[in-house]
């Protein structure tokens, strides 16, 4: 009589591992520096452009904000002007640098006082981003700012940096430009810091 053979046992199936989730890398962002900004208000020959991107970058102004800006938002005593963020960003005053309020009458000078939006495309409508865009690309050439940086987002990016590079706090500069989340904020402390510099400093000859 013939034995029967024991069944083999069923084979497990290959254990799979859980992936960890992939870290994101953090890409520093890019910003102009105080020469690139000095040489590109050089190139800038119209007076209208030259009060557009003094807001933009004092400012940190988005270029779909720009075309918002009405005359009523202007208050002329105080060097102020309302600033309609978008992106969830929050609205506010905004008090403007002496180059930048010189700019903006200027150019104020030039178009006059009717209602309606500040700045103008030559059709008479509100400047879109895509008239900012080719501007943009027009006086960075000019310029000679590296082409990866002819982009109107640039200005948020350098305005912030600035800001940090003369000593204000994330809170501070969180507060300037609108962001609602600080984190928004804190990716640009990352790129300058002075209190780093300062901890340098009294760190170099000490800590041994």
């Amino acid at each position: 009589m013939r034995k029967k053979m024991p069944k083999r046992p069923p084979v497990a199936p290959p254990r799979t591992v859980p992936q960890k989730p992939l870290r994101k890398v953090q890409v520093e962002p890019d910003y102009l520096s105080h020469e690139e900004v000095d040489r590109f208000f050089r190139a800038v020959s119209s007076v209208r452009d030259r009060a557009i991107f003094r807001l933009a970058y004092h400012a940190g102004l988005r270029a779909s904000e720009v075309g918002k800006i009405e005359l009523r938002d202007y208050s002329p005593r105080s060097d102020r002007i309302y600033i309609h963020r978008l992106k969830g960003s929050a609205s506010g005053e905004h008090g403007m640098m002496r180059e930048e309020a010189r700019a903006l009458r200027a150019w104020l000078k030039v178009r006059g006082c009717g209602p309606g939006s500040i700045f103008l495309s030559r059709l008479r409508r509100p400047i879109s981003r895509f008239d900012l865009h080719y501007l943009m690309q027009k006086y960075g050439l000019a310029a000679d700012i590296p082409e990866r940086l002819r982009h109107f987002h640039i200005w948020k990016h350098t305005c912030c940096t600035h800001l940090f590079e003369r000593g204000f706090g994330a809170e501070q500069v969180q507060d300037w430009v609108g962001h609602r989340n600080i984190q928004n904020t804190m990716k640009y402390g990352r790129i300058t810091n002075p209190r780093r510099d300062q901890m340098v400093a009294l760190l170099r000859e000490t800590w041994k």
